[in-house]
């Protein structure tokens, strides 16, 4: 297809809405990624061109980041040949979703860059003018010059109270609203005291003045929270990116075989999409064409390319390589794995990183600074009332609990962002202090530990006259309508069209029964298979997926199972570690002996239901350990929510995932070695930015009560205390990970 045909797709009603944002003017504004930005002169002869389309008012380029922002009249231009304007500058530029124009993230770090710079400009300049009068170089000249470096200094640092110390003091606000002591209180107050009692010296004309330690306690507090929030900005970078390169355009083919370009979000299961040589896949689905390779690096972290055969499931994302390729779409829009990476990654975004103990823990500690500072004025206040206001404001910005309240909030936003840039998304960051502590291990087996599949010559029909092909025919039209591994490698081998199911029952860790061509039929565990028919089962279908209808058993299909690459190497490097791993599975029992011998599991169960699972993790807990549990399926979310800590892989159910606190985006099990490496390191961290602080404050406090350091030096010390808890949380993952931790 060529591209006029492509661009002339985006007059699509719906597909234009997904990415064009309506003014309140009456334009139209977009946001673009645009390829090939390579050469300066380029991004400004595209500037030219596309300012001299009719109707385009803004234009906005980042070369950088291979983005672009339009505004226009789109009644005057159209979105297709706005797009061309971007191919005939030789650099081709792809729509991106509305939700890409204004980036939250983006608008939060440049608001709080734009108060830092404020800080930092003011406090340099209130600087100069207290360094002036600290060198008494205005000494020698009359009252009235000194009065207006005591002006100029108030109107320099009016701006860092207004503005800069803005969200300390809104943040203070909402803690007395809520009747919670937090760090923006003791920060608020400080900065309120201080400057107030330097205006009040200023509109006298005598007394101290400490503009200059305004502004710098400021400056160096937000320099430390600035650093914390780019390090949380960081985290979910990974679904974000697998959601943008989505592809929003598919080439769907017709029932006379002909192509039509349609929005991905209009494809339904069923359809048939055609993926052009290095072409996005626009939706999961399975291959029915020959074998392809496929780029999905993005995905699985994978540099190289894998080669996916007829009956494979192919990912939305994945890049196409070498010829085209045919697909048969299972989920698209918001249903795909990109998507649902896209949605966990908002929610470990989203997530507060901290719990309900650091909280009561700072608020113990705030309680005790209000305190302290209280006693030590009444105690100046009856020793020299003079010096008692200098001195409780010394002790109050030395004791401020800033650096105590950053070093987890660091430290943790930094460890989410180094897991996610290694495939592994935290959707509850207080689970890293569990992982840390973890000493029992649930797997379940099939999906998690192993891979399954099924060989053509597997297939052992049970019914006179009923061949393999007609077996596995039926046994898919039930199996496509699972998420169990077992029926996608059964629904898999089956590439023809499959009949509809209907009247679709799933009986958890069982089986699934269905309506299909007028028979009832079922496909699972023999025993649930012919239940309604009450025959027992042949000897040889042990261990099997049978498919039975009213009558009795109709096919039995001999699955075999292999470990996952990583599994034994991930199981040993735990156990390694003092951790009991234990397996878990609905299997029978001989079907989960050879998979732990292989793996070295010493205590394993078959024949396990989701209740008899959770029940092993609820005797485990009872006995004092903190558990983890693994999976990937719907009938695992009962031990998923039970355990202490969870963690599922990137193909798992909607329902599984739900429940997690990690997710293998990689789908690979070494994630696990990284998520509680890193959560080992920020146990370590935490504690010894705590010690930090907690040995800063000894050390200090008694000095300020005593009223040995100024308000000013006080500042200075306990922003600088911040800005190194902050810079030592940011340690959290440059540390290599052990040789015993490797896959």
């Amino acid at each position: 297809m060529n591209a006029a045909g492509v661009h002339a797709a985006w007059l699509h009603p719906r597909l234009a809405a997904q990415v064009i944002r309506p003014r309140r003017d009456g334009r139209a504004e977009i946001a673009l990624r645009v390829e090939g930005l390579t050469d300066p002169r380029q991004v400004l002869r595209l500037d030219e061109r596309l300012h001299a389309l009719p109707g385009v008012a803004r234009v906005a380029i980042d070369a950088r980041a291979q983005r672009a922002r339009v505004v226009w009249n789109p009644d005057r231009l159209g979105l297709p040949q706005l797009l061309d304007a971007f191919g005939a500058e030789q650099c081709s530029a792809r729509p991106l979703r509305r939700e890409h124009i204004d980036d939250a993230r983006s608008g939060e770090a440049n608001d709080a860059l734009k108060r830092l710079l404020v800080a930092g400009m003011c406090a340099m300049q209130v600087m100069t003018y207290a360094f002036v009068m600290y060198i008494g170089v205005v000494d020698f000249v009359d009252f009235t010059t000194r009065g207006l470096f005591r002006w100029l200094s108030l109107l320099t640092t009016a701006p860092v109270v207004a503005y800069s110390a803005q969200p300390f003091l809104l943040g203070a606000w909402r803690e007395v609203r809520t009747r919670r002591l937090g760090v923006n209180l003791t920060v608020s107050l400080a900065v309120v005291l201080t400057f107030g009692a330097s205006v009040w010296s200023t509109v006298r004309g005598h007394g101290e003045i400490y503009f200059d330690s305004v502004s710098m306690f400021v400056f160096l507090l937000l320099a430390a929270r600035h650093v914390e929030l780019r390090a949380r900005h960081a985290s979910g970078a990974l679904g974000e990116a697998a959601q943008d390169a989505t592809p929003l355009l598919a080439e769907r083919r017709r029932a006379d075989g002909s192509l039509e370009t349609v929005p991905a979000l209009e494809l339904v299961p069923g359809d048939r999409v055609r993926i052009a040589e290095g072409g996005t896949v626009p939706a999961d689905g399975v291959l029915e064409s020959d074998a392809v390779e496929v780029d999905e690096a993005l995905l699985s972290g994978e540099s190289r390319p894998r080669r996916r055969q007829r009956g494979e499931r192919l990912v939305a994302g994945s890049v196409v390589l070498g010829s085209p390729a045919e697909l048969r779409v299972e989920h698209s829009g918001d249903d795909t794995t990109a998507a649902r990476l896209g949605q966990l990654a908002g929610r470990a975004r989203q997530a507060r990183p901290g719990d309900d103990a650091a909280d009561r823990e700072a608020t113990r500690f705030v309680l005790r600074v209000l305190v302290l500072t209280l006693l030590t004025a009444l105690a100046w206040l009856w020793l020299d009332r003079t010096r008692a206001f200098d001195t409780a404001v010394a002790v109050l910005v030395v004791a401020c609990p800033c650096a105590f309240a950053l070093t987890r909030p660091a430290a943790v936003t930094r460890a989410l962002a180094v897991l996610a840039g290694r495939g592994v998304l935290v959707t509850e960051p207080a689970a890293l202090d569990t992982l840390a502590r973890v000493d029992y291990a649930l797997f379940d087996k099939t999906g998690t530990l192993t891979t399954p599949w099924l060989e053509p010559d597997a297939i052992e029909p049970l019914r006179d006259g009923l061949a393999p092909t007609q077996a596995l025919r039926l046994a898919a039209a039930l199996a496509r309508e699972s998420t169990h591994p077992l029926a996608m490698a059964l629904a898999a081998a089956w590439t023809g069209d499959t009949p509809p199911a209907r009247d679709l029952k799933v009986t958890a860790a069982a089986g699934i029964g269905a309506e299909v061509e007028g028979r009832a039929l079922r496909l699972g565990r023999p025993d649930f298979a012919l239940a309604p028919s009450g025959c027992a089962a042949p000897a040889s279908a042990a261990g099997t997926l049978m498919l039975a209808d009213l009558d009795g058993p109709l096919a039995a299909f001999h699955i075999s199972e292999a470990p996952c690459s990583d599994a034994a190497a991930t199981l040993q490097a735990l156990r390694g570690e003092g951790i009991v791993t234990v397996l878990a599975s609905g299997d029978t029992r001989a079907r989960v002996a050879p998979v732990a011998n292989a793996l070295g599991v010493k205590r394993w169960a078959g024949r396990q239901s989701p209740a008899d699972k959770l029940g092993l993790l609820q005797v485990a807990r009872v006995q004092g350990q903190v558990t983890l549990a693994v999976g990937d399926g719907s009938n695992d979310a009962p031990a998923l929510a039970g355990a202490d800590v969870s963690a599922v892989l990137a193909s798992g159910t909607d329902l599984a995932q739900a429940h997690a606190d990690l997710l293998l985006a990689r789908g690979r099990l070494d994630g696990l070695l990284q998520a509680r490496h890193i959560a080992r390191q920020l146990a370590h961290v935490v504690a010894q930015g705590r010690r930090w602080s907690l040995a800063y404050n000894l050390l200090a406090v008694p000095f300020a009560a005593a009223g040995l350091v100024p308000p000013w030096l006080a500042a200075i010390g306990m922003s600088v205390s911040s800005l190194v808890v902050v810079l030592n949380g940011l340690r959290v993952g440059r540390a290599p990970v052990r040789p015993a931790l490797r896959a």
